[in-house]
């Protein structure tokens, strides 16, 4: 971390671990369906039942009290044993040799050693067949947890919502069932307790896997679902509070801006650093990104979906402004900074102007960074050098992290460092990896303050909840 502190954050507080009650209820295993869907999806009704969602979330004036608002953040939470990559089951490996191609990985990324850890390991029952232990109940019940002792109005899921081809995937399973499996059944103790709470779900790579139509399953699904709401075209927004303490999400399909983009992932040098491009592409180890057929825009909707949150983030009354897809902008895993490069010239330029924050998942930590904002100067930075308008210049930008409601991840030490150095605009405030976890974010409404708390829950699966680090900032936009 840069030795500096942000000037719009007022508490950097990593915390020694903090154990809520222990949660009680059993983790059993989920099981497995095998029939293939074969449903065909109204995408009016579809569009219709999310459109009346999103109008009945919006919270009416609370008789003109001041109201902080509350909610949880978690992603990349569909993940789950019974539903394996079809490289486990072609080329299945034992624990031993899961571990070694897992620290071969580690290698060949240029990672340290002396920092390798791998997630829990799962064997199949009367088999030596190895995969990684999903998180995804334990994230639940630690949520439960917390909201027991916390405000928890309604809940952002990140994407990655069903791992890990998406609804509509070849492999015999019925889509109801993985639903219900991967996305439903580990909330479902958060909802036993609260059960008028809203999940507001973004879409993910893994979403759109499979094809269209697998999306467009998923959106049939939470449409009939009393606690999830998915927009009509993947990118929507909603409004929570009472006016003048009012908040504005803008949802994101970042999927669908990726698809529309040209842009190559080029290998980190030994010393995590990131490649150079055009020597890439001469020795050929740049690898262009290709989305599949069926992620391409058409006409033009990932144009449409950019003017349309400029738009939306301009205009919005709401005093707060909140932005979340599932791709990060910047973070320290190591492997997805090409996206990062092609989203921040994509969004920047609109959220360092009119947002609060941005919310992510993919990477399967936690993190929070911020941007500066020094490359995309919004109307103030743009101002003469009056003393007075430069001293309302606003504050870095928040990017909050929580991919870690199902998969555990590393983070890279040295890519890290490197982005340190290459980029000043850039700071890493906090991260923490190979952990289960989510976030809990108050919005104070009293005192203009973004809070922000990350939770951890052990490898056991017992769901306790273990408050991690706690962050606050002072609202940024007018």
């Amino acid at each position: 971390m840069k030795n500096k502190t942000s000037n719009n954050l007022l508490v950097n507080k990593p915390v020694s671990q903090k154990k809520f009650p222990i949660a009680t209820l059993s983790l059993a295993l989920m099981s497995v369906g095998y029939i293939t869907s074969c449903s065909n999806v109204d995408s009016n009704a579809v569009n219709n039942a999310a459109s009346q969602k999103v109008a009945n979330s919006v919270v009416q004036p609370d008789n003109g009290a001041t109201r902080n608002i509350n909610f949880l953040a978690f992603g990349d939470g569909g993940y789950h044993v019974d539903y394996p990559k079809e490289k486990h089951i072609k080329y299945p490996k034992n624990k031993e040799q899961f571990i070694e191609a897992e620290k071969a990985d580690w290698v060949e990324d240029y990672r340290p050693m002396s920092e390798f850890d791998h997630a829990p390991i799962y064997v199949y029952p009367n088999t030596d067949i190895a995969t990684e232990q999903g998180g995804a109940q334990a994230v639940g019940l630690a949520m439960t947890e917390v909201c027991r002792e916390k405000v928890c109005e309604f809940a952002l899921q990140l994407g990655d919502n069903i791992y890990p081809d998406g609804a509509g995937a070849d492999d015999g399973k019925d889509d109801q069932t993985r639903m219900d499996d991967l996305i439903l059944a580990p909330i479902k103790p958060l909802i036993a307790e609260n059960p008028d709470i809203m999940v507001y779900s973004a879409l993910g790579n893994h979403d759109w896997k499979s094809s269209r139509h697998g999306v467009a399953l998923q959106t049939e699904w939470m449409a009939k679902q009393k606690n999830f709401t998915l927009g009509e075209q993947g990118y929507y927004k909603y409004t929570i509070g009472e006016p003048g303490n009012d908040v504005e999400f803008f949802v994101l399909d970042t999927n669908m801006l990726l698809s529309g983009q040209v842009f190559h992932e080029v290998p980190l040098n030994k010393d995590g650093s990131e490649g150079d491009l055009p020597q890439a592409l001469k020795d050929g180890s740049a690898e262009l990104e290709q989305p599949e057929a069926h992620e391409l825009p058409i006409q033009d909707e990932d144009e449409k979906q950019l003017a349309w949150l400029a738009d939306g983030l301009e205009k919005s009354k709401a005093k707060w402004k909140i932005v979340y897809g599932h791709h990060i902008l910047w973070s320290i895993g190591g492997t997805k900074y090409s996206e990062g490069h092609v989203l921040r010239k994509l969004l920047l330029p609109s959220l360092c102007e009119y947002a609060d924050a941005y919310v992510a998942g993919h990477e399967h930590d936690l993190e929070l960074l911020t941007d500066d904002c020094s490359l995309y100067p919004n109307s103030l930075d743009k101002a003469d050098d009056n003393a007075n308008l430069l001293a309302k210049k606003r504050a870095p930008f928040p990017l909050i992290i929580s991919g870690a409601a199902a998969k555990m991840r590393g983070k890279h030490t040295p890519f890290a460092e490197q982005q340190e150095k290459r980029y000043p605009q850039y700071e890493l405030l906090w991260s923490q990896s190979f952990v289960w976890g989510f976030a809990h974010i108050e919005l104070d409404n009293t005192n203009d303050l973004l809070n922000v708390e990350f939770y951890t829950t052990p490898r056991d699966g017992s769901g306790k909840a273990e408050l991690a680090a706690e962050f606050s900032f002072e609202k940024r936009t007018d």
